[in-house]
């Protein structure tokens, strides 16, 4: 067991400059801190945390859509229990606890966009999207309306201040490290955020919910989007967009048709398991022509990518984007949330920034993110983009 004084009841050293280790130069019960509270162990943890070692804690909890349907979904954040979770946690700590009703702008740009992805034939990512939206912009607009000092949350990744002003690094825990889910965050936001969990392991966090005596100390972690039971992801978009099931033909790069899908929407770049067609050597989903309602289909080496192109990007290292493009800095760069990060150039292709790889990526899909990381050995996140567009190695899919 980790002895957890040091970490609970008696502030960490602060930083240069700083009375507290939240960063702000006076004493932690004058620094006013919003917790954003799932109802998970995580940021529950959080609220515990900083209350013990004296901040003022106001525990804010989402509720993100219908409060009724929510309660029969089990283990996804911001559902009925979890609501009712967190302000047990609230009221066990001694702090004031507020639900918000950000059902309506939740359904407009996280799953209102999720549908419209899908429909697109990219793949979406709504955990960056409602970071993005829900969390880091109507959230932090509401905790400097309660006069906050900052806004915690229980994100497992790491806030420093750097020469050029805050800088976003991996959490310690890299099997843990959320940084894929994160690189959205403005330097702005940066400003205003803080990790408190950034430099612990996950193992500590529940010695911590038990050390506190939470009443989510033995809650499991959540595994699916909130909005999606079961990972049914299909039945979420047919929902929301009735008529978007419509089925169509499953093509071979070679142009023979190999049958019958039910929708492009139960697809993605990269899946293999589900195609019901068999010509011998095992097929994968190479690229989606939603307008036709196709799925293409490949052998492995098809889904080689030698570089892609970004949209809506952020950049959070020093100097601008632009200029490492035009430079052709050298970056870590991250496809997946489960993949680790491969050696890549920026630079430009048809007219827009874009990422070329040192040796060819595997299944890089459409509105997934890229996220970009300091090539030098440092944990740095230097930003990133949702991924507009591919330049395939095998120049057949060009067409």
């Amino acid at each position: 067991m980790t002895d957890l004084t040091t970490l609970t009841m008696r502030e960490p050293d602060p930083a240069p400059g700083a009375l507290n280790s939240l960063g702000f130069p006076k004493p932690p019960s004058e620094t006013r801190v919003v917790a954003a509270m799932s109802g998970g162990v995580d940021s529950s943890v959080v609220a515990a945390l900083l209350k013990a070692r004296g901040y003022d804690v106001i525990g804010i909890t989402l509720q993100l859509y219908d409060h009724g349907a929510a309660i029969e979904k089990k283990g996804a954040c911001c559902a009925g229990q979890d609501i009712h979770d967190a302000r047990n946690v609230s009221d066990q700590i001694g702090a004031p606890h507020y639900v918000l009703d950000y059902e309506s702008r939740f359904k407009e740009q996280v799953m209102e966009d999720f549908a419209d992805t899908y429909l697109s034939g990219a793949t979406p990512i709504p955990c960056i999207r409602c970071n993005q939206t829900v969390k880091f912009s109507d959230l932090l607009r509401t905790a400097k309306d309660l006069g906050a000092d900052c806004l915690a949350t229980g994100h497992y990744i790491r806030r420093t201040d750097g020469e050029h002003g805050p800088e976003l690094h991996r959490a310690m825990d890299a099997s843990r490290d959320q940084s894929y889910f994160l690189f959205a965050t403005t330097k702005e936001q940066l400003d205003y955020v803080r990790f408190p969990l950034g430099d612990l392991p996950k193992t500590q966090v529940r010695e911590l919910a038990d050390h506190f005596d939470l009443p989510v100390a033995a809650k499991p972690d959540s595994q699916d989007i909130c909005f999606v039971p079961q990972g049914s992801y299909a039945k979420v978009v047919e929902k929301l967009r009735p008529g978007s099931g419509r089925g169509g033909e499953i093509v071979h790069l070679d142009g023979r048709v190999l049958g019958e899908h039910e929708g492009v929407i139960h697809y993605t770049i990269g899946q293999r398991r589900g195609l019901r067609v068999a010509v011998g050597d095992p097929l994968y989903v190479v690229k989606i022509n939603a307008p036709k309602r196709q799925v293409i289909v490949g052998p492995r080496e098809a889904l080689l990518t030698a570089a892609l192109t970004l949209e809506e990007l952020n950049w959070l290292g020093a100097g601008s984007l632009t200029d490492a493009c035009d430079r052709g800095d050298a970056v870590l760069a991250r496809v997946r949330s489960t993949r680790e990060p491969l050696p890549a150039r920026l630079g430009y292709h048809n007219g827009k920034p874009a990422v070329w790889f040192d040796a060819s990526e595997e299944g890089v899909a459409r509105g997934q993110a890229c996220v970009l990381y300091d090539p030098s050995g440092s944990t740095q996140i230097m930003g990133g983009g949702f991924i507009s567009s591919t330049v395939p190695a095998d120049t057949r899919l060009r067409a």
